[in-house]
């Protein structure tokens, strides 16, 4: 690997009379191998065995056994039944007894309230 050393390193980044006055530069270096931020085939097979071990290892055998699966007729039971119940929520917040009263209209007169307060 040959180094070679950049000519960004030497130049000043702030104005000289501002930079510090050092004796030694400072360089930086340059390779001219690059190198590959891709992952290769055997990396990535080898990073999902150790993502499923991993995952495997998390699984409990005793609680999976213990699991409940609904059968297609206890599903449709189920939601059978919450729908009820979000009925019967609605229904509860209903307004009940709220029967408008059919009354006469109340007309009011100004001229004739002025003239009854004087």
């Amino acid at each position: 690997m040959m180094l070679r050393r950049s000519l960004d390193s030497q130049r000043p980044i702030m104005a000289p009379s501002l930079a510090s006055q050092r004796n030694s530069k400072r360089y930086s270096t340059i390779s001219n191998q690059t190198t590959s931020s891709t992952m290769t085939g055997d990396s990535r097979m080898a990073e999902i065995k150790e993502l499923s071990a991993g995952l495997a290892r998390l699984e409990n055998k005793r609680l999976s056994q213990q699991r409940f699966v609904p059968t297609p007729e206890k599903s449709e039971s189920l939601s059978k039944l919450a729908l009820g119940a979000k009925v019967e929520r609605a229904l509860g917040r209903r307004m009940s007894s709220q029967d408008a009263v059919m009354r006469k209209p109340v007309v009011l007169d100004e001229k004739n309230m002025i003239k009854s307060a004087s």
